[in-house]
C-alpha cells in the first residue's frame, strides 16, 4: 500500500489528534473497533506518517541554510537579531500525544499482532523526540497521555537531553525488533530496514554531538553510539547502490524518477499527479522569484575529485580555472548535480542547450539534482511528481564509514565497500577506490578550519557533502561536528572571471553571460544574461573578488552565528505557561 502525503486518514486525524498535551481526544469510534482490529490499528498508525518531511518544501530545501549554498536572502536562523524567544517556534506536542494515546490503548489490545503497530508508533516517537532534542536540547520526556488535572506533569521541568536520547534508542530498538515488514516494494512504508537506517542516522548524530560538544563532558560515551551505527548498518539487507544505464546518469536518476528505485531507496514519499499531490522542486531551484534560488559555492565545488581520484585543488591553477574547463574530467556526480557541459533542458519535449543561467543562479553553479529537465509546466507551477527520497542506502554507507573512522576501525576492505563503492558509482578511478588515504588534503583541512586533520575522516566528510548535497543533512552535520561558525564565515563564491566581458559557459561557442560595471552594455547574443558587478555593499549584489576580475562573490546579507544557536530558544509563550522549562543558554 502506498502512502501519499497529506491525504492520510483524514477522519482519523480529525477525531484523535489534539493541539495540547492536556486535551482529551474526541472518539468517533469505539476503542474496540480501532485497537482490537488489524484494520483499525493500521488506519491509526497511518496518521503518524505526517511526521515525515513535507515534500512540497522537501528535504531538498533544508541545505539552503548551510555553508555550501548561496541563496536569496538570509534565513531568520542566521539573520542578525531575528531569532529570539519571541520568534522561536517548534514547541508543538500534538503529534506526541497522538502517538502516546495509541501506544497506551494498543498495549491493552488482545490483538496478536499488536507489537508490530506499537513498534511503528515507537519508531515515530523516536523521530519526534530526535527532532525536538536537536532543536531544543533538554525537553520533557512524556510517554503517556496527560490528564487535564495533572498539574505536576504539565508544570514539570525538562528532561536531560542525554536521558531522552537513551529513550529514543530504546524506542528504535523496540521498533526494529517488532515491526514485521522487513522491506516494502513501494519504498513508502516503515519497515525494519527503515527503522535500522534511521537508527544509523540518529546514532551518528548523537555520537558526534557527544564527541565534539565537549561542554557536556560526554566524550567517553560517544563510542557506544558510533558502535550502534556500525552494528545496525551491518544488519540492513537487500540494498545496493543504484547503477542505472551509465555512470553519468545513475546518480541523478534517483532524484527525478516518479517510482523510487528499489535497489537503493529505503524510504520515500511517492507523489501522484492524479491525486494532485506534488512538490515544488523545479520552482524552488529554478524560478528567479518563487524560491531561494539556491546556488552551490565554488568553495564546495572545488571538493569534487577529478575523475582519476585525485583532488582538483592539487592543480596549482585550480583557483583561476574558468567554469567551462573546471567541470571537465571530474567526479560524474558534478555534472549530475549542476548544469555544465552538454546539459540540455526541453521545452515541450524539444531539447534546448541550457548553460548556467545567471538570471536564476547567483554563483554559476546551478543545481539540477531534484529538478525535471522539462520546463513546462514545472518551472512555473508546483507540479513536480518525482518521488521524494527521505532515506537511501548511499547515506547508510556514509554513516557507517564515518562511525568506523571515528572508532579507529576503518580498514581498506571497509573503505572499498563504502567510500570506494560510492566513488566507483560516480565513475572515479584509481587507488582511491580501494585504499584509504594516509595524508590529509590541505584544502579540506582549511575547508574545515583546521578542526579535523585525520586524512580518512576528512575524505569521508568530503564524500558525505558531495553525495548528500540537497538531501537536507548538511546543517545538522555542521551542528553535530561543532563547526557552526561556517554558517556565517563560509564565503558565498562563484565561478572565476578573468576580466569583464562576455563568457561562454558550456563551450558551445555562444556567449552566455556578460559581466560589466557601470552602464549596461549591448550584446549581439540573444538571451545573454547581464550581470552588474559594480562595487556595492548592498545585500543581493554580485561582485568580483578583485574588482574587475576574480571569483564571483554573492552578498546574501549579513549572517550572524553565535554558539547559542546550536539550540533554539524555548518560545516565550511556552516558557510563560511553564517557567520550570527554563531557557537555553544565551537566550
Amino acid at each position: 500500500m502506498k502512502i501519499f502525503y497529506s491525504i492520510l486518514t483524514v477522519v482519523m486525524m480529525m477525531s484523535l489528534s489534539s493541539c495540547e498535551l492536556n486535551e482529551v481526544p474526541v472518539d468517533t469510534a469505539t476503542n474496540e473497533a480501532i485497537f482490537d482490529s488489524e484494520g483499525g490499528m493500521e488506519l491509526y498508525t497511518n496518521s503518524f506518517y505526517d511526521i515525515l518531511p513535507n515534500p512540497d518544501v522537501g528535504v531538498f530545501q533544508i541545505d539552503d541554510v548551510s555553508d555550501v549554498v548561496a541563496r536569496n536572502g538570509v534565513d531568520n536562523f542566521l539573520a542578525v537579531n531575528a531569532l529570539s524567544p519571541i520568534t522561536s517556534s517548534g514547541w508543538s506536542w500534538s503529534d506526541l500525544r497522538n502517538i502516546n494515546y495509541f501506544i497506551e490503548n494498543a498495549e491493552k489490545s488482545s490483538l496478536a499482532t499488536k507489537n508490530n503497530y506499537i513498534g511503528l508508533a515507537r519508531f515515530f516517537r523516536a523521530l519526534f523526540y530526535f527532532e525536538k532534542v536537536k532543536r531544543f536540547g533538554d525537553v520533557p520526556w512524556i510517554d503517556r497521555t496527560i490528564d487535564v488535572n495533572d498539574t505536576v506533569s504539565l508544570k514539570a521541568p525538562r528532561t536531560n537531553r542525554f536521558e531522552v536520547m537513551d529513550k529514543v534508542l530504546a524506542d528504535l530498538n523496540f521498533a526494529i525488533e517488532n515491526i514485521t515488514l522487513t522491506k516494502d516494494a513501494t519504498c513508502t512504508r516503515i519497515t525494519k530496514n527503515v527503522a535500522r537506517a534511521y537508527k544509523t542516522r540518529i546514532c551518528l548524530y548523537e555520537a558526534s554531538f557527544r564527541r565534539y560538544h565537549t561542554v557536556y563532558k560526554q566524550q567517553a560515551t560517544a563510542n557506544q553510539w558510533y558502535s550502534e551505527v556500525v552494528s545496525e548498518a551491518n544488519k540492513i539487507t537487500g540494498y545496493s547502490l543504484h547503477q542505472g544505464q551509465s555512470s553519468d546518469r545513475s546518480y541523478r536518476e534517483l532524484f527525478i524518477t516518479k517510482t523510487p528505485y528499489v535497489d537503493e531507496t529505503i524510504l520515500a514519499v511517492v507523489l501522484d499527479a492524479s491525486l494532485q499531490v506534488f512538490s515544488s522542486a523545479n520552482r524552488r531551484f529554478i524560478s528567479p522569484t518563487y524560491g531561494n534560488r539556491p546556488s552551490l559555492t565554488r568553495r564546495f565545488i572545488n571538493t569534487y575529485l577529478k575523475i582519476d581520484g585525485t583532488p582538483f585543488t592539487a592543480d596549482p591553477a585550480y583557483s583561476t580555472t574558468q567554469f567551462v574547463d573546471e567541470v571537465k574530467d571530474r567526479d560524474l556526480r558534478l555534472k549530475q548535480t549542476i548544469r555544465s557541459g552538454d546539459y540540455k533542458r526541453t521545452e515541450n519535449g524539444v531539447p534546448v542547450v541550457a548553460p548556467p543561467n545567471f538570471n536564476q543562479t547567483f554563483t554559476g553553479y546551478q543545481p539540477i539534482k531534484w529538478s525535471y529537465d522539462e520546463r513546462f509546466p514545472y518551472d512555473d507551477e508546483s507540479r513536480n511528481d518525482n518521488a521524494h527520497i527521505i532515506m537511501r542506502w548511499g547515506e547508510v554507507l556514509l554513516n557507517k564509514a564515518e562511525a568506523l573512522t571515528e572508532l579507529g576501525q576503518m580498514t581498506d576492505v571497509d573503505w572499498a565497500a563504502t567510500i570506494g563503492a560510492l566513488r566507483r558509482r560516480a565513475g572515479i578511478t584509481g587507488i582511491t577506490l580501494t585504499t584509504m588515504p594516509t595524508a590529509a588534503d590541505p584544502y579540506l583541512v582549511n575547508f574545515y578550519k583546521g578542526k579535523f586533520t585525520n586524512p580518512v575522516l576528512l575524505e569521508v566528510m568530503r564524500e558525505r557533502a558531495v553525495e548528500l548535497i540537497f538531501e537536507g543533512l548538511r546543517p545538522d552535520d555542521l551542528k553535530r561536528w561543532h563547526i557552526g561558525e561556517l554558517f556565517e564565515e563560509a564565503v558565498m563564491n562563484g565561478i572565476y572571471v578573468p576580466a569583464l566581458g562576455e563568457y561562454d559557459l558550456n563551450g558551445d561557442g555562444i556567449k552566455d553571460v556578460y559581466f560589466y560595471q557601470g552602464s549596461k552594455p549591448t550584446s549581439t547574443t540573444s538571451g545573454i544574461a547581464f550581470v552588474d558587478v559594480s562595487t556595492s555593499s548592498a545585500a543581493g549584489r554580485i561582485q568580483l573578488s578583485n574588482g574587475t576580475s576574480g571569483e564571483v562573490i554573492f552578498n546574501p546579507g549579513v549572517r550572524e552565528w553565535e554558539d547559542k544557536k546550536y539550540l533554539y530558544p524555548i518560545p516565550q509563550t511556552d516558557y510563560n505557561m511553564n517557567p520550570a522549562l527554563g531557557q537555553n543558554p544565551g537566550w
